[in-house]
């Protein structure tokens, strides 16, 4: 029964793994460092979104005082497991690269500060960490 447990745990990272990685890919190429900047906010909404191969997104409504931006957070399940989660009235402080996702401009989060605790997202360079930050 052990080995069953195992097994099934095994094949679940797996297939958590192969769609953070897919999700992952697409906004990883599209980060430009040269585009970073810094935002702090209240979270206005949360939203999940579901992507190709089974994967959620989180994205985030931010109000802040120039205006309301969608954040691209990454993947709900790397979230979680980092044990961070987002509310509605949440204050964060966001660094990210501004981007245009069809036809619209999007922050893709890097990391995100909240009550003193920061969620690393990204490295320098764009790389996400849920897809191994780029590490060999």
């Amino acid at each position: 029964m052990k080995q069953w447990n195992s097994l099934l745990i095994g094949v679940l990272l797996t297939l958590t793994a192969t769609s953070a990685i897919a999700q992952g890919g697409h906004s990883g190429r599209m980060y430009d460092p040269k585009s970073e900047l810094t935002v702090k906010g209240d979270v206005q909404d949360v939203q999940q979104q579901a992507g190709k191969r089974s994967w959620s997104g989180t994205h985030l409504i931010l109000n802040t005082e120039t205006g309301t931006l969608d954040v691209h957070v990454g993947p709900s399940s790397y979230i979680a497991q980092k044990q961070f989660s987002f509310a509605k009235g949440d204050k964060i402080e966001v660094v990210g690269s501004k981007v245009t996702v069809s036809g619209k401009e999007v922050l893709l989060a890097r990391e995100i500060t909240k009550d003193g605790k920061t969620l690393v997202l990204r490295n320098a360079q764009g790389v996400p960490e849920w897809s191994g930050g780029g590490r060999p």
